[in-house]
């Protein structure tokens, strides 16, 4: 079964910078493509990231130019770079298989921008 565990997240100012992490387990890692989600309080949960198993990678429009996704199969980690951080980055952020996500989810790290 697979299991996901975030950390990293936090409270930051504005224009501040914070690094994800995510470990999973009881999948073969190097063979998923690997994304980021969060979900804003009252919004839908959005992909903000994801990276294939050739390491390329996606973003939404939102993040481009300020996050940056990669991964580690040795470790079966997916990092996420947040640079110059906005108010309305703040979300509660979750790793997943990206795109079709597994049934299963991480509890999420809770990442919090102020103005």
């Amino acid at each position: 079964q697979v299991h996901l565990v975030e950390s990293g997240g936090g409270l930051v100012q504005a224009g501040g910078s914070l690094r994800l992490s995510c470990a999973a387990s009881g999948i073969i890692f190097s063979i998923n493509n690997m994304a980021w989600y969060r979900q804003a309080p009252g919004k839908q949960r959005e992909m903000v990231a994801s990276i294939r198993r050739s390491g390329s990678t996606d973003y939404a429009d939102s993040v481009k130019g300020r996050f940056a996704i990669s991964r580690d199969n040795a470790k079966q980690t997916v990092y996420l770079q947040m640079n110059s951080l906005k108010p309305e980055d703040t979300a509660v952020y979750y790793c997943n298989r990206g795109p079709n996500p597994f049934d299963s989810w991480g509890q999420g790290t809770q990442v919090t921008v102020s103005s």
